[in-house]
């Protein structure tokens, strides 16, 4: 059986999707660890650092039995010359899986081109999968469903507004969009997903008309890592676009408030939304966990 990759949302179908909830489901419920993975080893290769990345994954393969291996840039001889490629061959020869959370995103795909092993998305520049299958988990805890749920997103058209329009496209979701003009999500990516779903996406101006009406309703740092010479410009540009208590009425009185950490309180939302009753983003950051090991144990037959 061909290995399988987790390079973005749309190497997954619909019931794979569904299949990996319903088990991350399972693995939260489990009073006791188990041992599918049992002397499996990941390895997790970081060119940008993660608080939740790293601490879910390899915390997830020891509970899982398996054991992850921290590689940073200064680790490997990526860095110095060695080709994606000859690194991607070389640990296929050590380790049963391997993730790599970097800022390119073809540096994902090279990877998993050339491995013999199932390479995961850990996060690049254009998409972060594992994000957007845990907070599905999250809005199903909270919801009991993740299609009907209306979703606004407000925010900067970033990695992982990428991998919620591939999300949208593939399962029908209803995502409302508002980005400023010059930070629009990839329009690749929102073609693909229109061309599978043509309703599934719908974009705003005004970030009030997205949140309309909406169950759930995210967002994330308007400036991300590596991004720091364009905070000026970009604090001006997302002027009108927080998730505050204001721009929270226009949505529905149980609407949920999601954020994939970290973030920067008083810039993209106000501590009071971010700490207030509406807000799972902690649960979210749980279920980062429960999801990796989901994953895992798909990827790692």
């Amino acid at each position: 059986m061909p290995k399988r990759d987790l390079t973005s949302i749309f190497d997954l179908s619909e019931t794979e999707i569904e299949g990996l909830i319903k088990e991350a489901v399972r693995l939260k419920k489990e009073k006791k660890r188990s041992l599918p993975l049992q002397g499996k080893t990941l390895a997790m290769i970081f060119e940008k650092s993660s608080t939740r990345t790293r601490v879910s994954f390899e915390a997830g393969m020891y509970q899982l039995g398996g054991m992850a291996l921290y590689l940073n840039s200064t680790d490997l001889h990526l860095g110095r010359g060695e080709t994606i490629q000859d690194t991607a061959r070389t640990l296929s020869r050590y380790v049963d899986c391997i993730m790599i959370r970097t800022f390119a995103h073809d540096n994902v795909t090279q990877l998993a081109n050339a491995a013999s092993v199932p390479v995961i998305n850990g996060l690049s520049d254009l998409s972060h999968p594992c994000q957007i299958l845990s907070d599905l988990l999250t809005v199903y805890e909270k919801k009991g469903d993740y299609k009907k749920p209306v979703y606004a997103y407000i925010g900067d058209g970033n990695n992982v507004l990428n991998s919620w329009i591939e999300a949208a496209g593939i399962l029908g979701l209803n995502l409302k969009i508002a980005t400023p003009a010059l930070h629009k999500p990839s329009q690749a990516i929102l073609k693909k997903s229109l061309a599978m779903n043509p309703k599934s996406v719908t974009l705003y101006d005004n970030p009030a008309d997205a949140v309309r009406d909406a169950d759930i309703v995210y967002t994330d740092v308007w400036v991300s890592m590596g991004q720091e010479d364009l905070r000026e410009e970009k604090l001006k540009a997302f002027s009108g676009f927080q998730i505050n208590d204001s721009l929270l009425k226009h949505a529905r009185p149980d609407a949920i408030v999601m954020h994939c950490l970290p973030a920067h309180r008083g810039e993209e939302i106000t501590s009071g939304v971010l700490d207030g009753r509406q807000s799972v983003v902690f649960d979210q950051a749980e279920n980062r966990l429960h999801m990796q090991k989901a994953l895992l144990k798909f990827l790692i037959k």
